[in-house]
């Protein structure tokens, strides 16, 4: 079956029904998993736990460049949305096969009347021209920056060079201090040492006097 007949019949159901089947898509990123982790050894993540953790990123981002944090957040959260047809490239699969990413999009959204606005942001993100484009990409490498963090700090020597990949690819000046700080900071002080940062004291039987 050829790509362009690959909707045919789908196109001609009403549009709740198409949103409804847009909806059961979307689902499928929760069971289509990043595949970089194969080759790192250690970690695991599907894309919707990525794309939910990047927008976030992304929304935060924005605030410390000046830019729309609103935007930003959605041009993260759809970054990814073509991978629940797709599937999800690495590194290496890049080198041998290649994916119809926008074609992959644009049947995901017919006849769901979210063809303009999302293609609208691929189209932005995949330009790169406006500040909050490139603050998405910076996002999407922050994410997984602090996954590669965590493999770090859990002994996975490799992660380290991950990163500093990662590092190069970034390209807004807040993406790469906050990416410093990331490299600085131990992934479980949030928890360890807070709120209640004497809690490992009296866990040992040990005053916290």
């Amino acid at each position: 079956m050829e790509p362009k007949d690959f909707d045919k019949n789908l196109r001609e159901r009403d549009q709740l029904t198409r949103l409804t089947d847009f909806f059961f898509e979307a689902g499928m990123l929760r069971k289509t998993p990043r595949t970089g982790y194969q080759f790192l050894g250690t970690g695991q993540e599907n894309v919707a736990e990525h794309s939910f953790r990047t927008a976030v990123i992304g929304f935060a981002l924005a605030r410390l460049a000046g830019a729309d944090p609103a935007h930003t957040a959605m041009l993260c959260l759809f970054h990814d949305l073509h991978e629940a047809r797709t599937g999800d490239f690495n590194y290496v699969s890049r080198a041998y096969n290649t994916s119809k990413r926008t074609l992959a999009l644009e049947h995901a959204l017919a006849g769901t009347g979210l063809e303009e606005d999302v293609l609208g942001l691929w189209r932005e993100l995949e330009d790169v021209d406006s500040l909050e484009a490139q603050l998405a990409q910076d996002a999407d490498q922050l994410d997984l920056l602090l996954n590669l963090k965590e493999q770090l700090d859990l002994g996975n020597a490799y992660a380290g060079k991950w990163m500093e990949a990662a590092l190069g690819r970034l390209r807004t000046e807040p993406g790469k201090q906050l990416a410093a700080r990331i490299g600085q900071t131990d992934h479980t002080d949030w928890w360890f040492l807070g709120p209640d940062a004497a809690w490992w004291s009296r866990k040992n039987g040990k005053s916290d006097k």
